[in-house]
């Protein structure tokens, strides 16, 4: 059986800003640009009780809480930070696979001092965090990934939740269906048309209705509903694409304003494959406008993209299938995927998308 532990930093950009600024504490705080465009990258528990969450507008945080302050993100100084605790997680094992910053899973299975409890390998994980950097960090314990993840978000600050496997299924019965990962707000009101509320819910709805609903996650969902998880924990990821986009100030809505960006944009991306080395041949154009509806358009090619006179034309071509005379635009970007030796994607193929979690 696996040892599986999912760590989870508390608040993390938050938590580093409180901890160096202790006249912040008790206050509501996020982390975010405080301007008309701004969005809040995280904020802490405080601000949580007024409703002000991640991936939300700073302008409508700060008229759910007046009093709410919102400080500039210092990224280097997170990623510091997280390269302290990655370190931590290196003396109990070297099958560790970080998800973001904050949070990461960690195989235990066969771990460095022999412990044999995987709940203990949390304890002294989560111990040490709070010795070497005086923050608080949250870990779910399972055999499996799915588990891990959902133990760490359960007991949340400084939680320790153990799911064990004779008593998984009990649990997952109980287990909302939001908590599970993969639905989001929008499936979630498809999984409540469909009368699942719980774990239990979707273990009673057939393989042939999940997939019917929701295409490959439908088998995905139908596994995690019995605890059925056989993801590893994986160490390296192969790039699959590399890009870059931008959020405007003041919303774009001449040709002349979206073409003059996406030149610069075309620039920046040329810097981010030279600096990777990812090599690509499909070009995606990213457009969302001012009510957040996004579409993408891609066109794929022969050979590498690896020059401005191949992108900005392509770039150029697929912009003028976008209408936009009637809708500002919010954000532009462009992205390369489609490495060489992988099978090509389907040549120019539009493609709508309406996010399941909203990115802004």
């Amino acid at each position: 059986m696996r040892k599986i532990i999912h760590v989870d930093m508390d608040a993390f950009f938050v938590s580093v800003e409180e901890r160096d600024n202790p006249s912040l504490a008790g206050k509501p705080v996020a982390v975010g640009f405080d301007g008309p465009r701004g969005v809040v990258s995280t904020a802490n528990y405080v601000a949580r009780r007024y409703g002000v969450h991640s991936a939300q507008a700073v302008s409508t945080a700060h008229r759910l809480c007046p009093n709410l302050i919102v400080v500039e993100p210092h990224f280097a100084k997170y990623k510091a930070v997280s390269m302290q605790i990655r370190n931590i997680f290196a003396d109990y094992t070297d099958l560790i696979e970080p998800l973001s910053l904050d949070e990461a899973y960690l195989d235990v299975t066969d771990n460095k001092p022999g412990i044999e409890l995987a709940v203990d390998i949390a304890r002294e994980i989560k111990s040490r965090i709070r010795a070497t950097t005086q923050l608080t960090a949250s870990a779910g314990v399972s055999y499996c990934k799915f588990l891990a993840k959902v133990g760490s978000d359960y007991r949340k600050p400084d939680g320790l939740c153990t799911i064990h496997p004779d008593r998984a299924q009990e649990f997952i019965d109980r287990l909302k269906i939001e908590r599970f990962w993969g639905v989001g707000e929008k499936t979630a009101a498809r999984m409540h048309a469909l009368g699942i509320h719980t774990g239990a819910d979707l273990h009673a709805k057939p393989l042939s209705l999940l997939t019917a609903h929701f295409g490959k996650m439908g088998k995905v969902f139908y596994n995690f509903a019995r605890g059925i998880d056989e993801r590893p924990v994986v160490t390296e990821w192969v790039r699959k694409s590399a890009g870059c986009e931008r959020t405007y100030a003041t919303d774009l809505s001449t040709q002349t304003e979206v073409v003059s960006e996406l030149d610069h944009i075309a620039d920046e991306l040329l810097g981010r494959l030279e600096r990777s080395g990812f090599e690509g041949t499909t070009l995606t154009l990213k457009v969302k406008f001012h009510d957040f509806v996004q579409i993408t358009r891609s066109f794929t090619q022969a050979d590498v993209l690896n020059s401005k006179e191949q992108i900005l034309p392509m770039a150029l071509q697929l912009l003028r299938e976008v209408d936009y005379s009637h809708r500002p635009i919010r954000l532009l970007g462009l992205t390369v995927s489609n490495p060489p030796h992988e099978p090509h994607a389907a040549l120019h193929e539009p493609t709508l998308f309406d996010d399941d979690d909203l990115l802004l």
